[in-house]
């Protein structure tokens, strides 16, 4: 064994994974638990923190140190989550409700509209470097005290997913600053330190946990927790982070100007930068690494969206997977890949879960335009992958615009093995992407992380000469992004038209249906 081992653990909103690496960065063993999302309203989102988040990495962990390798290999652990999340939790760190996870949650609409009445939308983004969104935690902490007063008042702290994982290895109450930077109004942007100027309605400050950087060490492993994971006491922990920045870390975006595209359940940007670069269609935080900043932003329906699809829409191809056919998805892709590019006249929408970046409209809804008894299950998923292409190239512009131009773009996830998803995103955007010679994902970044807190890896310069190699590019093709143009000043124009009547149908959606009956007289 080449020195002590790095142990890296991400929470995501479908699976779970673990790494566990040598300090030069070779993989040793791997280990991932899938799980499901809890829907319990329209417009909400939770898992519960004691099975998915603390019970998948305690489960983990124990796989990939009961066999060849053991926790006394280990000398550093670094953990990673979807976020930010919202957690109460009491005096002892246990949790007094399911978690609420991040964007793709939307119950706090009131109150960010509340909150931008009460303080200025300019006073909230001059703070916090963004706008408030279904993102932002702020709004989700208010929600939780008007409608949960007693769970509320019983909090003794507010985490989020990542920082209640460490609490529960070290026994210590922390949080990452790039977590905090999505708590606003809470945070500064500029100095990455909480501010109260906002706090009086929202939270009593000290509900919300002491500030670290990822890079350092929140405490070590506990007894208690030793137990549990298979760890050795006295283990040093980081203090965790958001996955999104431990995936980005991990495909080596680190310089100003890299821009990490993840394909997943949802999309997410992050684009590093070496000052706050704010604008309320985005999200500005707090990097992982001291001394860096980075732009965000994400799209809430992509990967989900393809998942629904084979689900509701893709049957045959589902059956025939199970009966030792291909994979579904492939043979999805096949058949948008007979269509040609706009899918013979058909525009999709892909909000079918509110959008995210840059629109910020939790309202928002999918839409297929264009449809005629001509189109197939083929045009339809091209489509689909059109819309989420259409919705990177609005986020890319936002960024351009803004003055931060992507200088490489760097393609990760699960859904960038599909090939074809990947060429239509570069065509639309006339932008080339990376791919890496290995693509582990969050557990890889933290790793690195724990590696870099501990000294176990020397440097920052390690993770592109010792870690992350790229093995691709896909160059995008100048006639398909000609001919997407049009497709996508449609695609723009189509939600600014629309936004007002999908809000009523979402409102209408909202509205309890349980008590319709349908009248006997009138069946057929």
């Amino acid at each position: 064994m080449a020195g002590p081992l790095l142990l890296g653990v991400d929470i995501g909103t479908s699976s779970a994974k673990g790494v566990l690496c040598a300090p030069g960065g070779e993989v040793l063993a791997t280990e991932t638990i899938e799980h499901g999302l809890s829907l319990p309203r329209p417009g909400w989102a939770e898992h519960d923190a004691e099975t998915i988040w603390w019970g998948e990495f305690a489960a983990i962990s124990r796989a990939l140190l009961g066999g060849r390798y053991t926790g006394a290999d280990v000398g550093a652990v670094a953990v990673s989550a979807i976020g930010a999340c919202l957690l109460p939790v009491d005096a002892s760190g246990n949790p007094l409700r399911p978690g609420i996870l991040y964007g793709i949650d939307s119950r706090a609409t009131d109150e960010i509209a509340w909150l931008n009445q009460e303080f200025g939308e300019e006073a909230l983004f001059a703070l916090g470097g963004m706008a408030l969104t279904s993102q932002a935690i702020g709004p989700k902490i208010l929600w939780l005290r008007r409608h949960e007063p007693e769970v509320y008042a019983a909090a003794h702290q507010l985490f989020s997913a990542s920082s209640f994982i460490v609490h529960r290895l070290t026994g210590e109450f922390v949080m990452d600053r790039h977590t905090a930077s999505y708590y606003n109004p809470l945070l500064d942007i500029a100095t990455l330190d909480w501010d109260p100027r906002f706090a009086g309605p929202i939270v009593e400050p000290d509900k919300l946990p002491p500030l670290r950087w990822s890079t350092e060490i929140a405490g070590e492993v506990s007894t208690k927790a030793a137990a549990a994971t298979g760890l050795v006491a006295g283990t040093p922990v980081t203090a965790g982070t958001i996955d999104a920045a431990a995936e980005a870390i991990s495909v080596g975006v680190v310089e100003p100007g890299d821009m990490m595209v993840m394909y997943g359940s949802t999309m997410f940007f992050i684009q590093v930068t070496d000052h706050p670069v704010p604008d309320p269609r985005v999200w500005a935080t707090g990097y992982c690494l001291p001394g860096r900043y980075d732009i965000a932003g994400g799209m809430s329906t992509t990967g989900a969206l393809t998942r629904w699809f084979r689900d509701e829409l893709g049957g045959v191809e589902t059956i025939a997977e199970l009966a030792g056919g291909p994979n579904a998805y492939a043979a999805l892709a096949d058949l948008a890949a007979a269509v040609p590019p706009g899918a013979d006249g058909l525009v999709c929408l892909p909000y079918f879960a509110g959008e995210r970046t840059p629109i910020n409209d939790p309202d928002a809804r999918g839409v297929f335009a264009g449809l005629t008894l001509s189109h197939t299950r083929g045009h339809l998923y091209r489509a689909a992958l059109e819309g989420t292409a259409y919705g990177v190239r609005h986020n890319v512009e936002t960024l351009t615009g803004m003055g931060a131009t992507p200088r490489r773009l760097v393609a990760v996830g699960g859904g960038a093995q599909n090939h074809l998803w990947l060429q239509i995103v570069s065509d639309v955007t006339g932008l080339r992407q990376q791919l890496p010679a290995r693509t582990i994902g969050a557990a890889y970044g933290d790793a690195f992380l724990a590696g870099l807190a501990t000294g176990l890896v020397p440097d920052l310069a390690a993770l592109g000469r010792d870690w992350v190699a790229i093995a691709s590019t896909i160059e995008p093709d100048p006639g398909a992004t000609a001919r997407y143009d049009p497709y996508y000043r449609i695609y723009r124009s189509l939600y600014d038209h629309a936004r007002d009547d999908l809000h009523r149908l979402a409102s209408l959606g909202r509205s309890d249906p349980s008590g319709w009956v349908q009248n006997p007289t009138s069946a057929g």
